[in-house]
């Protein structure tokens, strides 16, 4: 995954699952990491455990839908560790209140539309603004977005989810685009399910039963999985990927939509 020593990474939405699981290792391969959250108890928990293990960490409790916010965050990781080379994106709301009210388009809260949009893609397009004029500053930076499998196909419900996260595949490439030939990386990593906090809550066990049906692994995704691919985008043996979406799914996505019926019926 090479070496990140001397960089300094923010990472949003890592009090816990992907995110906490991404800070631990980027620290891990040498950079300085601030662990960000709206949980900012989670958030400085989790930093302090970084600490604590020999790595380098600070904590922020940021609301990512709110520019501002985002803006003191960017501040934050440059006064504190002096510049920002690595952002990912990673906040989202899986709140079962949010995401438990997302369903049909015909059906859609359009409070829950509103809340979705505002933390997974204006957050992340807030991320991105904010930290490219400090990358630019070092002549170079990268960003890595967390998209998700639900931007790249249709699903019964969850449309807001899914809606906000192919906008999130979108403004990869538009970043990717502006700002590739000025130093800047832009990628996304898009999951498939990983077993995580929000994946055990929102997961009844026939839906797991579906979901693993539909794999071409033997196992379900964990963070690690995920925190791997955002770490390698994150390093220099990266340096010639730019505004791409790689889909970290166990294959999910890699098979007729019928895969997993012929299967079970032994074809």
């Amino acid at each position: 995954m090479g070496n990140l020593d001397g960089k300094v990474a923010i990472v949003t939405g890592s009090a816990s699952g992907i995110g906490e699981c991404t800070a631990r290792t980027l620290a891990g391969l040498g950079a300085s990491v601030v662990v960000a959250d709206i949980n900012g108890s989670g958030a400085e928990s989790v930093a302090k455990s970084i600490v604590g293990d020999g790595g380098t960490a600070s904590w922020f409790s940021v609301d990512v839908s709110v520019e501002a916010q985002v803006a003191a965050l960017v501040d934050h990781a440059v006064d504190r560790f002096g510049g920002l080379d690595v952002v990912h994106n990673n906040a989202a709301d899986t709140r079962a209140e949010v995401i438990g009210r997302d369903g049909t388009v015909d059906s859609m809260d359009v409070g829950v539309w509103d809340q979705t949009m505002a933390v997974n893609l204006r957050g992340t397009m807030l991320g991105c603004k904010l930290a490219i004029p400090r990358m630019l500053e070092r002549g170079r930076g990268v960003i890595v977005n967390t998209s998700s499998n639900s931007g790249l196909s249709g699903d019964l419900s969850r449309s807001a989810y899914g809606a906000s996260k192919a906008g999130i595949n979108a403004l990869t490439m538009y970043v990717a685009t502006q700002y590739g030939r000025l130093g800047i990386s832009c990628n996304a990593v898009s999951p498939g399910l990983v077993l995580t906090p929000a994946a055990d809550r929102n997961l009844t066990a026939d839906a797991r039963e579906i979901f693993k049906l539909n794999h071409l692994t033997e196992r379900f995704g964990v963070p690690q999985d995920i925190a791997n691919a955002v770490a390698f985008l994150a390093s220099d043996q990266a340096s010639f990927i730019n505004g791409q979406i790689l889909c970290v799914d166990g294959g999910m996505l890699a098979h007729t939509p019928v895969y997993g019926q012929f299967l079970a019926a032994g074809s």
